[in-house]
Parts: C-alpha cells; structure tokens; sequence
C-alpha cells in the first residue's frame, strides 16, 4: 500500500494519506507507518471513519497497551478513554499543560493515538516540541548542568486528591480519578536515548517533574525551569489543528505536547489510546 508522506514544515510532524485505518494493515504498510512515526513523531491521518475496535487494533500494530490511570474508560472498553469537554464547562481546559503522557510511570508509554469524534470550528489545537531538536542545539552549558541528571516525576500536581484534577475540580465531564498513589514518585534521566532509534533527547518537563535527584529544592527547581524555558521554545513546535474523523498518534519518548482551548461554547469529543513501551 503506498503511503503519502506530507511534512508539517514545521520542527516535527506529518500527515500520511493512503491507507484505510478502518481495515486490517498488512506487515509491510505497519512497518511504512513505523518508519515515518520515528522520524517525525507526530504522525495525522486525516479522513479516517473508525470504530473503537479499529481504533484499539491500530493501537496494538506499534505495542501494546499502555496503562491508563486516573481515568476511567469508557464503557464497555478497558483501553479508550474520553477526552471530552461539553460546550458548557467553565474550568480549566484538561491537559493545558506541557507533559509527556504520564512519565511518572516506571515503564511510560511509547506512545498515544487520539481519533476526533467532536470537533469544535475553532480552537482546540494540540501543541507539540520536539526533544531530540530541542537538546541538538541545546547550549553546551545548559546540557553540562543536566548531563547524568535524574529527575524526579511523579503525578502529586495532576492526580493527588489535592491535585488540579482533584477533589476540587468539579463540573468535568471527564471521568478524572484523583488517588493518594499519585504522591508516588519515579526517577528517569533527563536525557536518554530513544529505545528504537537511539537518538538522544530529553525526556519530561516541569509538571509531572517535580525535583532533580541529588539537589535541593531550590537548586533542582531552578534548573527545571532552565530547563522548561529551553526545551518549549517556539522554534521547536508543531500546532496541530484537527479536523473531525483525524487519528493522530504521537511518540512520548520524542515530543511534549499540549492541548489549548478556544472553543468556549463547543462540544469536543475525542477517543484516545496508549501504546505501551515496548518489552526489553
């Protein structure tokens, strides 16, 4: 099946045309698909009619599922969970906020497929950056403060029932579920390289980072600050804008990413996944 590659022009992403989600994909498309995911990490397929079933066999060409906590999914489904906001909500808008998908985890996902159901006619972009871009031309004393650094990630400001999605934050339509478990932490290396192209680039961002491992707070969250500034520079983003009956899938261990709001007075609607990361 041919594949047609459009780059976003921007610092990462790209739309492919050519296949039918809605169908099985044979081993030589998957690998095609595979191949353009790595390179560009944000990957749209426009003009896409899927059910959830198509949406969760997608899912499981690049991996398998990933966990999902804090979230209830839907019903009937134990791997798709609603990104939805009803045109009457006044709250914040869920994941405005710089974060690569829950990198407190010990094992974090892959990767994410979000499939548009609802689309509002304006507003609701997704922001992406790119950390392999973004550490390449990274100034030489600002990598030297993080070189060998373990940071600390953990869900408390997210997930805690003190948390922003906590016990506080009503009126959502999402199905949030705030936990003490969300004051765990875990430790991973600011930069690392990717499992499968061995590309170095940072991983995680101020948010789910909370602390640099062997410093103290003040020195820890003044250079995760530095760090937050550089790496959510504009010359390192894609915006995406959504067009209903999208899928786009996107590579945790290359970008952070980020929804926007806009669409004040719109239903939105999207059905999201989570590729697992891939076994040793």
């Amino acid at each position: 099946m041919t594949l047609t590659i459009t780059p976003s022009g921007q610092a990462c992403g790209a739309s492919i045309t050519g296949p039918d989600l809605s169908k099985p994909l044979d081993a030589e498309t998957i690998a095609g698909i595979r191949s353009v995911w790595l390179e560009h990490h944000v990957l749209a397929f426009p003009g896409q009619h899927l059910t959830d079933d198509d949406l969760e066999r997608f899912t499981q060409y690049f991996g398998p599922f990933g966990d999902d906590p804090y979230i209830a999914p839907i019903e009937g489904r134990e791997h798709i969970i609603a990104v939805k906001r009803n045109a009457n909500e006044t709250g914040p808008v869920f994941a405005e906020t710089w974060h690569t998908d829950w990198s407190f985890q010990k094992s974090p996902p892959a990767g994410t497929c979000l499939y548009g159901i609802t689309i509002p006619p304006v507003g609701g972009d997704t922001l992406f950056t790119n950390q392999h871009k973004a550490l390449a031309e990274m100034p030489d004393d600002l990598r030297g403060k993080l070189e060998g650094k373990m940071a600390v990630h953990s869900a408390r400001n997210g997930y805690a029932k003190a948390g922003m999605y906590g016990e506080k934050d009503t009126g959502r339509s999402m199905d949030i579920r705030p936990s003490d478990e969300a004051m765990e932490t875990q430790l991973h290396p600011i930069i690392r390289k990717h499992p499968e192209t061995g590309r170095e680039g940072l991983f995680g961002c101020a948010g789910y980072i909370i602390g640099i491992d062997g410093m103290n707070e003040e020195e820890g969250w003044a250079l995760i600050t530095e760090l937050y500034r550089w790496q959510t520079r504009p010359e390192f983003q894609y915006r995406h804008k959504w067009q209903p009956n999208m899928l786009l899938m996107w590579d945790n261990r290359s970008c952070l990413h980020m929804a926007t709001g806009g669409y004040q007075g719109h239903d939105r609607l999207l059905h999201r996944t989570t590729i697992g990361a891939q076994a040793a």
